[in-house]
């Protein structure tokens, strides 16, 4: 497959722009990245990812998303791989697809705002794989995204700008419209502005008004369309953002994500096909074949799916996102609440109400759900969180629309704070504070005191976004190794490995490796396992809840 039939990583930035101008047709990016995150709360491991790169590199799909979001810092805190591994891994793996990362704004990948430089140092580090950021910010606060922004265009990648979409008071063409002329004004036309769909609403025909309405003000702009298929309808919304000139959509594999991520990529091209659009490129035998293999690795992560399966047309009411939406229910059972589950999705669609009718993405729809849950279990905003408090001080950003009523400022604001009135906390706390530079040899000095060792520039840039989760990880490799490299039916098996056990398991290129379980004994609240490990004998301690069994 050449250059004139896909885009490819060797091209610039404004070559892959000129290519998506002049080649008639959709493209199609698989997003991995968000069915991991919706479907299987993070747990997708690099094994399974990079048995199905060869595939899906050679179904000719304009982008891959891999990494961003949620994944970084479960990664991490999962001990599941270094993020910057993982994207090296599928670089080399799928070396003739672009690879796609998604932005929080500001938040980068976490759930704060992030110094400057430390914006600049995570752009310009993760860029050496990623091609194409596809950024938002959760208020569709267009000054959220210039950092990112800027960071991404110096280091010569495609930037995708997203509008946040959602329904109800305020969320008309022209609020839209405005919010594109302020991106283009701030950007440029040289971009692909994104629809976000994150919650999977609106109609078809809504999908299909508000992109008729961006390309009449901007005919020559490219488009994309992110949405997800909570409510089984994104397939009809797709075909009707395509119809109006969107030009690229994004896809999970069929048979493996679908329900809380993006709809089926068969599905959509048969129904593009018989629409008459072409999908240049695309090849889809190899499509084929790496549903085929993922249905079977599918089975490996049954445990981290939602057992609240099916559609849930329900979503066009309270509004959560696909990731949100797979563990609603699921925290509300943890929480005893299962029972009473509907009153929480009713006062969620209150508390969004009350606040500003904002967009249910993330950070905002934790902020919104666990403000929900807690007025259910404690009564409305009597234990309100430090984010909910951040967020009625506009630390994140203005509300667009309207702002929280004053009894809701004043119950969340004042209590605990007898050194003013609420009012006079708005009047002088409020508003988005600059936010100092990191000291980033004062933090790379304190790493290597944790570490005792030199530390990469990857590692530093980590550290600075998830402190603890990047040092516990860190911490863990030095002891145990790239356990990543373990099957996945290995890494999730449970009740321990009886002596004796012997485990055979091929690395990325392929090289047999073989581990004997010696023995494995509890002294305490510490485990000894002893090992052959490629016939070398190791012996690890790992310490364990003294209430569990060892296993």
């Amino acid at each position: 497959m050449t250059s004139r039939e896909r885009a490819t990583p060797a091209m610039s930035s404004a070559e892959i722009l000129d290519f998506l101008r002049n080649t008639p047709g959709i493209f199609l990016t698989n997003n991995e990245r968000d069915v991991s995150q919706s479907d299987f709360k993070c747990r997708i491991m690099p094994r399974t990812t990079l048995k199905a790169a060869p595939y899906r590199d050679a179904a000719g799909y304009f982008a891959f998303e891999i990494v961003g979001g949620a994944t970084v810092h479960l990664d991490l805190m999962k001990k599941q791989i270094n993020p910057f591994e993982k994207l090296r891994l599928v670089r080399k793996a799928m070396p003739n697809t672009l690879i796609q990362a998604v932005c929080r704004g500001r938040n980068l990948f976490g759930y704060r705002h992030y110094p400057d430089n430390v914006i600049e140092m995570a752009i310009s580090l993760f860029s050496k794989y990623v091609d194409v950021w596809r950024v938002y910010d959760f208020l569709n606060h267009v000054p959220n995204l210039l950092t990112v922004a800027n960071a991404v265009k110096k280091a010569g990648k495609l930037l995708m700008p997203c509008m946040c979409f959602s329904t109800g008071y305020g969320h008309t063409d022209e609020f839209y419209l405005g919010k594109a002329e302020q991106i283009v004004s701030a950007l440029g036309e040289d971009i692909i502005l994104c629809i976000k769909n994150h919650s999977s609403i609106g109609s078809p025909k809504r999908i299909a008004e508000l992109v008729r309405t961006i390309r009449k003000r901007y005919p020559e702009i490219l488009i994309a369309y992110h949405g997800h298929n909570v409510d089984g309808n994104d397939l009809a919304r797709m075909i009707a953002a395509v119809q109006e000139g969107v030009k690229i959509v994004e896809v999970s594999d069929h048979g493996y994500g679908g329900t809380y991520s993006q709809a089926p990529a068969l599905s959509f091209v048969q129904t593009l096909h018989a629409y008459g659009f072409k999908t240049p490129g695309l090849k889809i035998i190899p499509m084929l074949d790496t549903s085929d293999m993922l249905r079977r690795e599918r089975r490996l992560y049954e445990r981290f799916e939602s057992p609240f399966r099916g559609f849930d047309p329900t979503v066009k009411r309270h509004m959560l996102p696909g990731g949100a939406a797979s563990l609603a229910l699921e925290q509300a059972d943890m929480a005893g609440l299962l029972e009473r589950a509907h009153e929480v999705f009713s006062e969620l669609i209150e508390v969004r109400k009350e606040m500003g009718n904002i967009w249910m993405v993330t950070p905002g729809s934790q902020i919104l759900w666990s403000t929900a849950l807690s007025n259910v279990l404690h009564g409305r905003y009597e234990r309100p969180s430090d984010d909910l408090k951040r967020l009625l001080l506009g630390r994140y950003g203005p509300f667009p629309f309207y702002d929280p009523h004053e009894w809701i400022l004043h119950k969340v604001l004042q209590p605990g704070r007898a050194d003013k009135r609420w009012e006079e906390i708005l009047a002088d706390e409020a508003g988005m504070p600059e936010i100092p530079d990191e000291d980033l040899t004062a933090k790379r000095l304190h790493l290597e005191a944790q570490l005792k060792r030199p530390v990469t520039e990857d590692e530093l840039c980590l550290y600075l976004q998830f402190p603890h989760d990047a040092l516990e990880f860190f911490k863990f490799e030095d002891k145990f190794g790239k356990t990543w490299l373990l099957p996945p039916e290995v890494w999730f098996h449970k009740g321990g490995f009886s002596d004796g056990t012997k485990i055979t398991f091929a690395d990325e290129v392929g090289k047999t490796h073989h581990i004997d379980v010696v023995s494995t004994r509890k002294i305490g609240d510490s485990v000894h396992t002893s090992l052959l490990v490629d016939y070398h004998f190791q012996t690890y301690t790992s310490r364990v809840d003294p209430r569990s069994s060892g296993k």
